[in-house]
């Protein structure tokens, strides 16, 4: 790990890897501090659970076992302002959003960035598992995480490179089970505290239920292909391509099941397949993606890399054709499954992160 000579932020969540984050720092002789970003507390009684509270008492407890300063900064304003609302216009529009990927670039690396600046920090690190790499030229590069398993270079996909050059990933060179044996050598409160699930920030909540608290049902048809009705579906917003539970359509054909292949806001009609390789509307090879962002240098020519369509895909090869600086075609050269807009699609040549677009367009 490379030292950071300057005073640095660091984003602690109360979970283990920003401890261990933390830690490694602290003992590499950086001048360091530590902070709870506060962005959602559960004003509106959603199911499910946003433990704030505890994350904050296990962060401070960490704090206290470095002997570091620790802080809570209240950003909950700012945090329903670029990444709630941005989920909602999303799910309003008929497409699926990240808000996990908008969460690190608009505030880990870019309101709680900017406050650590205004504090003398200059710079701020976080728990995720990548690692950066300085080029010749003085710029950096995102590469994938040492733990395959663990990768999470994907969430960064939209970082700027300004954001990049102030960002350190202290257990990006680790794997969770080193970085578990280090938080039990040392003692740490979080050692064996489980890894926090479901949205960023928000805590254990179903996505159904967050956005049933924000937007109304809005019922309508499940329909086959073949136009039959199958059932009822709670609102389009609700559902996602590919997604197969929840349907509530019982399928009358033995090992097969009923998945979502189109959504039909005009008519307000959720349709649904069998999950079958050859099933119109569930693979796809070519497609397009807007809203580019390069974590480097722009791609202003057509190349072959690799592309990753959701977290937990592996990445594929890809043939990158630009249309112009923030949009471009891509064509994998295997079919991919549940391509859909509004998700993120990675970038990548080799281990390193070349940036990230969202899709906009899915052609078979």
């Amino acid at each position: 790990m490379k030292v950071a000579p300057e005073k640095v932020l660091v984003a602690m969540s109360g979970g283990v890897d920003s401890s261990v984050a933390a830690l490694r720092l602290r003992r590499c002789g950086v001048e360091i501090e530590g902070a709870y970003m506060k962005n959602w507390i559960n004003e509106e009684n959603i199911l499910g659970e946003c433990p704030w509270q505890q994350d904050i008492a296990d962060a401070r407890s960490v704090a206290g076992s470095l002997a570091i300063p620790f802080h809570v900064f209240n950003l909950m304003r700012e945090y329903r302002a670029r990444v709630v609302e941005y989920l909602l216009h999303g799910y309003q529009s008929g497409i699926t959003p990240n808000p996990d990927v908008m969460c690190n670039r608009e505030m880990k690396f870019g309101v709680f960035l900017e406050l650590a600046r205004q504090k003398g920090f200059a710079g701020v690190a976080t728990g995720h598992y990548a690692r950066r790499r300085q080029r010749d030229d003085g710029t950096w590069d995102i590469l994938e995480g040492v733990d395959e398993s663990k990768d999470q270079s994907y969430f960064l996909a939209l970082l700027r490179q300004e954001q990049i050059a102030a960002a350190h990933f202290p257990v990006g060179e680790l794997h969770k089970s080193e970085v578990r044996a280090l938080a039990r050598q040392f003692q740490l409160s979080t050692a064996d505290k489980k890894d926090s699930q479901g949205i960023c920030f928000i805590g254990n909540v179903k996505m159904s239920d967050f956005l049933r608290a924000f937007m109304p049902d809005r019922p309508g048809p499940i329909k086959g292909r073949d136009g039959r009705v199958l059932g009822e579906h709670r609102g389009l917003h609700l559902y996602t391509l590919g997604q197969r539970r929840g349907l509530r359509v019982p399928s009358n054909t033995p090992y097969q099941a009923y998945v979502v292949v189109e959504k039909r806001p005009g008519a307000n009609e959720l349709i649904v397949a069998f999950d079958r390789p050859e099933t119109e509307g569930l693979y796809a090879r070519r497609c397009r993606i807007a809203s580019i962002s390069y974590t480097n240098k722009v791609i202003d020519s057509t190349v072959k890399i690799r592309a990753r369509p959701r977290y937990r895909a592996r990445a594929a090869e890809v043939r990158f054709e630009p249309l112009d600086g923030r949009r471009a075609w891509l064509e994998f050269a295997e079919p991919q499954r549940a391509l859909t807009p509004g998700q993120i699609c990675a970038l990548y040549d080799g281990e390193a992160l070349l940036g990230g677009g969202i899709f906009e367009e899915v052609y078979a």
